[in-house]
Protein backbone atom coordinates (compact mmCIF):
# COMPACT_ATOMS: atom_id res chain seq x y z
CA UNK A 1 0.00 0.00 0.00
CA UNK A 2 1.23 3.37 -0.96
CA UNK A 3 1.51 6.00 1.85
CA UNK A 4 2.69 9.33 2.49
CA UNK A 5 2.51 10.22 5.86
CA UNK A 6 3.00 14.27 7.06
CA UNK A 7 3.91 16.00 10.36
CA UNK A 8 5.16 18.28 11.93
CA UNK A 9 2.79 21.00 11.47
CA UNK A 10 1.43 23.09 14.16
CA UNK A 11 0.88 26.79 15.61
CA UNK A 12 4.21 29.01 15.35
CA UNK A 13 4.40 32.61 15.91
CA UNK A 14 5.39 34.56 13.10
CA UNK A 15 9.21 34.51 12.30
CA UNK A 16 9.25 31.56 13.63
CA UNK A 17 10.00 28.17 12.60
CA UNK A 18 8.88 24.17 11.98
CA UNK A 19 10.28 21.25 9.99
CA UNK A 20 7.83 19.10 7.80
CA UNK A 21 8.58 15.51 7.57
CA UNK A 22 6.98 13.28 4.60
CA UNK A 23 6.89 9.77 5.26
CA UNK A 24 6.78 7.75 2.24
CA UNK A 25 5.85 3.67 1.39
CA UNK A 26 5.07 1.59 -0.64
CA UNK A 27 6.94 2.50 -3.65
CA UNK A 28 10.34 2.54 -5.15
CA UNK A 29 11.45 6.08 -3.36
CA UNK A 30 14.57 6.53 -5.38
CA UNK A 31 12.48 6.84 -8.98
CA UNK A 32 10.05 9.47 -7.93
CA UNK A 33 10.10 13.47 -6.73
CA UNK A 34 8.65 14.43 -3.91
CA UNK A 35 6.81 18.10 -4.23
CA UNK A 36 5.60 19.89 -0.77
CA UNK A 37 2.37 21.69 -1.85
CA UNK A 38 -0.11 23.57 0.42
CA UNK A 39 -3.30 24.87 0.32
CA UNK A 40 -4.67 28.09 2.52
CA UNK A 41 -8.91 27.87 2.80
CA UNK A 42 -10.22 29.61 -0.31
CA UNK A 43 -7.58 29.01 -2.31
CA UNK A 44 -5.81 26.76 -4.63
CA UNK A 45 -3.36 24.35 -3.85
CA UNK A 46 -0.21 25.88 -4.66
CA UNK A 47 3.72 24.56 -5.53
CA UNK A 48 5.97 25.42 -3.00
CA UNK A 49 9.00 23.13 -3.30
CA UNK A 50 10.08 20.27 -5.17
CA UNK A 51 13.19 17.66 -4.20
CA UNK A 52 14.19 14.99 -6.88
CA UNK A 53 15.39 11.61 -5.19
CA UNK A 54 17.88 10.34 -7.62
CA UNK A 55 19.61 13.41 -8.02
CA UNK A 56 18.72 15.80 -5.38
CA UNK A 57 17.94 18.75 -7.44
CA UNK A 58 15.43 21.15 -5.24
CA UNK A 59 12.51 23.71 -6.97
CA UNK A 60 11.14 26.34 -4.75
CA UNK A 61 8.63 28.74 -5.32
CA UNK A 62 9.46 32.22 -5.14
CA UNK A 63 6.85 32.80 -2.38
CA UNK A 64 9.29 30.47 0.09
CA UNK A 65 13.06 30.62 -1.50
CA UNK A 66 15.66 31.82 1.03
CA UNK A 67 13.37 30.72 3.72
CA UNK A 68 12.45 26.86 2.99
CA UNK A 69 15.08 24.42 2.81
CA UNK A 70 14.11 21.20 1.12
CA UNK A 71 16.19 17.74 1.90
CA UNK A 72 15.66 13.88 1.26
CA UNK A 73 17.14 11.27 3.62
CA UNK A 74 16.97 8.56 1.19
CA UNK A 75 17.66 5.62 3.50
CA UNK A 76 14.83 6.49 5.31
CA UNK A 77 12.64 7.57 2.55
CA UNK A 78 11.68 10.90 4.28
CA UNK A 79 11.36 14.42 2.79
CA UNK A 80 11.42 17.23 5.22
CA UNK A 81 10.04 20.87 4.65
CA UNK A 82 12.70 23.35 6.68
CA UNK A 83 10.42 26.18 7.50
CA UNK A 84 11.88 29.26 8.66
CA UNK A 85 11.20 32.99 8.92
CA UNK A 86 7.59 32.10 8.89
CA UNK A 87 5.02 34.45 8.21
CA UNK A 88 1.13 34.55 8.29
CA UNK A 89 0.69 34.24 4.76
CA UNK A 90 2.16 30.79 5.00
CA UNK A 91 -1.05 29.53 6.59
CA UNK A 92 -2.20 26.30 4.94
CA UNK A 93 -2.32 22.57 5.23
CA UNK A 94 0.58 21.11 3.69
CA UNK A 95 0.71 18.59 1.47
CA UNK A 96 3.23 16.18 0.10
CA UNK A 97 3.58 14.35 -3.23
CA UNK A 98 5.45 12.11 -5.59
CA UNK A 99 5.86 12.12 -9.02
CA UNK A 100 8.05 11.01 -11.35
CA UNK A 101 9.86 14.67 -12.03
CA UNK A 102 9.31 17.87 -10.26
CA UNK A 103 6.30 19.30 -11.99
CA UNK A 104 3.84 22.35 -11.41
CA UNK A 105 1.15 20.51 -12.54
CA UNK A 106 -1.00 18.56 -10.24
CA UNK A 107 -2.20 16.14 -12.02
CA UNK A 108 1.14 14.75 -12.52
CA UNK A 109 1.68 13.53 -9.18
CA UNK A 110 0.61 10.11 -8.36
CA UNK A 111 0.45 9.78 -4.60
CA UNK A 112 -0.91 12.33 -2.18
CA UNK A 113 -0.55 12.55 1.30
CA UNK A 114 -3.49 13.28 4.18
CA UNK A 115 -1.77 16.85 5.20
CA UNK A 116 -0.91 18.57 7.90
CA UNK A 117 -1.82 22.21 9.37
CA UNK A 118 0.72 25.06 9.59
CA UNK A 119 -1.04 28.12 11.50
CA UNK A 120 1.22 31.33 11.58
CA UNK A 121 0.15 33.82 13.99
CA UNK A 122 1.07 37.69 13.44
Amino acid sequence: EVQLVESGGGLVQAGGSLRLSCAASGFTFDDYAIGWFRQAPGKEREGVSCISSSDGSTYYADSVKGRFTISSDNAKNTVYLQMNSLKPEDTAVYYCAAVLRCSQRLYEYDYWGQGTQVTVSS
